[in-house]
C-alpha cells in the first residue's frame, strides 16, 4: 500500500438548479482538507475529474479549485478524463504521484454539471465516449447500447428482465439511506418490473428503471502517503489498484463478456492478495442494470449466465453476503460523471470505516470499488482497507 484516503466531503446529487462548476466544486474542496484535519497549504497537487463534453460552456475546470481558496494559488491542478471513470482516474493519478514521491498530500475533486444541457443533446455528449464510427448512428444512445447488450444477453442465457428488476429495486431501496442520492424513493420490485406509463421501455428491454440518472454534484478526498495518514483521523488504504482498456469498438469483442472488468478485478485481486470471498462490500458501476449484472460475473461472484440468479436470490443485497451499492448506486444516487469514481470511493470508505450511517452495512471491513468508463472500455478496481477510522 502506498496511499491512503484520508479525508472527503460529498455534496448532494440532482438538479442543482443556480449552481455552477465553481460552486459544485467550492461545496466540496476545502470541506474534505478540513475532513482530514488539514489546511489548504497542505496540499500538494491538485487533481479534477470532469468529463465536459459540451455540458456546460466553461471549461478548465481545473483552474476553478483555485477559486475555493487563496492557498491553492501557485499549486499544480490538473484535470482528468477517462470517460464515465473519470473520477477514479483522477485518484488513480494522485495515488501515481503519491508513489512517485512527487506528492505527499493530494486533493481529488470529481465535478459535472450535466442538468443544464437539453435531453437530447446529453445523448449526444455521451455517446462521444462510444466507437462513434460505428456505434453512433441511427439516433443511438449509451440506453440504446446497453439495451443491445442486454438483448445479446438474453440471447445467450435467456430473459433477465426479473433480474434486472431485481437489481433496480435493490439499490432504490438502498438509496433511500442515502442522503447525498438524488432519488430516496423505495420503488418496488412490482414497479421496477412492470412497463407502464411510469415505467417505459426506453431501449431493448430496458426499462426507465434499469437506467441511471442525469446529475449534477461534485465530490472530493484527499490521499495521502501511509507515513502521514498514520498520524491524521483516519486512514483508508488502498491495498491494490487496477486499470485496465479494452477495445472501444464492441465489434472487437464478446461485449456480454466484459472481459477488462474481469482482468482488472484479477489484477487487483493479485495485488492485494485477496478473493471476492475476502471482500465485505462493493460499490460498482450500475449505469445500466444490465451492467451490474455483467460485473457480477466479471468479478467472479456468479458463473457465466448466472449473474441473474445471484440478483435473484439477494446475494447482493445489503443485508446479503456480499453487498452491491449499499449506497443506491448510480441508479439512485445519480451520475455526475466526473463525480461518480470519487463519490464511489467516498460510499467504500465509509463503509469500511463504519461511519456511513444509516447506509452501513453490518461487520465492515475490505471494500472494492468498481468504475468503468464506456461499455466496459476503461476499468478501474480499488480494494480498500481501513487503517484507522
Amino acid at each position: 500500500m502506498t496511499a491512503c484516503i484520508v479525508g472527503w466531503s460529498h455534496g448532494k446529487f440532482g438538479k442543482r438548479e443556480g449552481l455552477d462548476l465553481e460552486a459544485l466544486v467550492g461545496e466540496v474542496a476545502v470541506q474534505a482538507i478540513a475532513d482530514a484535519g488539514l489546511a489548504p497549504a497542505d496540499i500538494d497537487e491538485i487533481l479534477v475529474g470532469h468529463f465536459g463534453g459540451g455540458f456546460v460552456k466553461q471549461d478548465f475546470p481545473a483552474s476553478l479549485v483555485l477559486q475555493a481558496d487563496d492557498s491553492f494559488r501557485f499549486k499544480p491542478a490538473t484535470r482528468v478524463e477517462n470517460a464515465c471513470a473519470t473520477g477514479t482516474a483522477a485518484i488513480h493519478q494522485g495515488i501515481t504521484a503519491i508513489e512517485a514521491r512527487r506528492a505527499r498530500i493530494v486533493l481529488v475533486v470529481g465535478v459535472e454539471k450535466m442538468t443544464e444541457t437539453p435531453g437530447e443533446q446529453i445523448g449526444a455528449i455521451l455517446m462521444k465516449a462510444s466507437y462513434v464510427k460505428q456505434e453512433d448512428r441511427d439516433g443511438m444512445s449509451f440506453a440504446g447500447v446497453f439495451g443491445h447488450i442486454a438483448q445479446l444477453y438474453a440471447q445467450k442465457y435467456g430473459d433477465q428482465s426479473d433480474a434486472m428488476a431485481a437489481i433496480a429495486a435493490k439499490n432504490h431501496r438502498n438509496g433511500v439511506d442515502n442522503p447525498f442520492a438524488q432519488l430516496r424513493k423505495d420503488l418496488g420490485f412490482a414497479f421496477c418490473s412492470t412497463v407502464s406509463d411510469k415505467n417505459p421501455l426506453v431501449a431493448g428491454p430496458l426499462r426507465r428503471t434499469d437506467c441511471s440518472l442525469v446529475s449534477d454534484g461534485a465530490a472530493a478526498l484527499v490521499l495521502a502517503d501511509v507515513e502521514t495518514a498514520l498520524r491524521l483521523r483516519k486512514a483508508v488504504a488502498f491495498r491494490a489498484r487496477a486499470h485496465v482498456n479494452d477495445y472501444l469498438p464492441m465489434s472487437r469483442r464478446d461485449i456480454v463478456a466484459f472481459e477488462g472488468c474481469a482482468r482488472a478485478w484479477q489484477q487487483a485481486h493479485r495485488d492485494a492478495g485477496t478473493r471476492v470471498e475476502d471482500l465485505r462490500l462493493v460499490e460498482t458501476h450500475d449505469c445500466f442494470t444490465i451492467a451490474e449484472l455483467l460485473q457480477y460475473e466479471a468479478m467472479g461472484l456468479a458463473a457465466p449466465g448466472q449473474g441473474g440468479r445471484i440478483a435473484l436470490e439477494g446475494v447482493t443485497a445489503k443485508t446479503g453476503r456480499l453487498p452491491v451499492n449499499a449506497s443506491g448506486g448510480l441508479k439512485s444516487k445519480g451520475h455526475p460523471i466526473g463525480a461518480t469514481g470519487v463519490s464511489m470511493h467516498i460510499m467504500a470508505a465509509m463503509q469500511a470505516t463504519g461511519a456511513a450511517g444509516d447506509m452501513q452495512v453490518s461487520n465492515p471491513g475490505l471494500a472494492g470499488v468498481f468504475n468503468m468508463g464506456g461499455a466496459a472500455v476503461a476499468n478501474y478496481v480499488s480494494i480498500l482497507e481501513p487503517l484507522r477510522a
